[in-house]
């Protein structure tokens, strides 16, 4: 097989995902600027979503699954009254009904049902497969499958603004939350049932997403040399992780596979790891050992090849 050409990119880019592209889209777009040999995003968002999409080159794919679990935050509008196969403004419709008047009194006595642990059942039009097979596709045959409701948080809905027939919400949730789902299961809460018309990700744990890059932006970094000034360092994706500081001989055991004791380590089963130059070098686990003596071993180590201290 021939070796797969490109440069050894590593670190996060917080890519604000334009509207009309796919996440593959747009992530294989911002590869072929870095010219990495090796990236992923972290959570798909729909072609009709905007907003954050953390992009994972080289070895910051092996904290992808951390990010995987993370919760999210959204900005999305709920248009009133009409139902569409998709659950968004891609569908078809499948029913108009009369939006009459409501307050915003009436939204929030809604909204009070859905904060704190639900169950949504996933929509057919998701990526989500049956004798593998993604509902999408399924879906697109007219063929229904059943579904299990999943269990997810909303951590906090607020109100932002209502129309008469449209209401905005800001969304913090656990992962697996369908913002579709929501905002139909809201609609018809409210009797008016409604399909999601704007969706846009705000925030992704742990990241500052104060600052996000467009396509454009990162086209224009190239042009100028300057792309590493988009990339986050991979630890930034674990800074929920307490931290833990090794000897030259604990890192090299560490990364030799081998586990080693370590006294005087924070309290937590996984654990950000640093030789001694404050370098970044994997995750660990902790245990406990038959002496009942605690014991880190490794997780995800990075294959950094940074010179270790004389």
């Amino acid at each position: 097989m021939a070796r797969r050409k490109g440069n050894d990119v590593d670190g996060i880019l917080l890519l604000d995902k334009p509207l009309g592209r796919s996440s593959n889209n747009a992530l294989q777009k911002v590869r072929y600027l870095f010219q990495a040999k090796k990236a992923g995003h972290t959570g798909s968002l729909d072609p009709l979503a905007t907003g954050v999409l953390p992009i994972c080159f080289g070895q910051a794919s092996k904290v992808t699954p951390y990010l995987l679990d993370a919760d999210k935050s959204y900005r999305c509008t709920a248009q009133l009254g009409i139902t569409t196969t998709t659950g968004d403004k891609e569908g078809e419709v499948l029913q108009e009904r009369e939006v009459t008047s409501f307050s915003e009194d009436d939204v929030e006595a809604v909204l009070e049902t859905f904060r704190g642990p639900i169950q949504q059942i996933p929509p057919m039009y998701s990526a989500l497969k049956h004798n593998g097979q993604p509902l999408y596709k399924l879906a697109r045959q007219g063929i229904d499958i059943k579904r299990k409701p999943r269990d997810v948080t909303i951590h906090e809905l607020v109100l932002i603004e209502k129309t008469e027939d449209t209401i905005t919400l800001d969304v913090r949730c656990s992962k697996g939350t369908y913002i579709r789902t929501l905002a139909q299961d809201i609609g018809e809460a409210l009797g008016f049932g409604a399909h999601l018309s704007m969706l846009r990700r705000t925030h992704v744990s742990p990241f500052n997403c104060d600052k996000l890059y467009t396509i454009e932006d990162i086209e224009k970094l190239a042009e100028e040399g300057k792309l590493e000034e988009a990339l986050l360092p991979i630890d930034t994706a674990l800074q929920e992780l307490p931290s833990l500081n090794l000897s030259e001989e604990e890192t090299k055991l560490l990364r030799n596979g081998i586990k080693v004791k370590k006294a005087g380590t924070p309290d937590s089963d996984m654990i950000r790891l640093y030789n001694q130059n404050d370098t970044f070098i994997g995750i660990g686990r902790q245990s406990k050992n038959e002496n009942d003596e605690i014991q880190i071993a490794p997780r995800r180590m990075m294959n950094t090849h940074e010179p270790l201290a004389e």
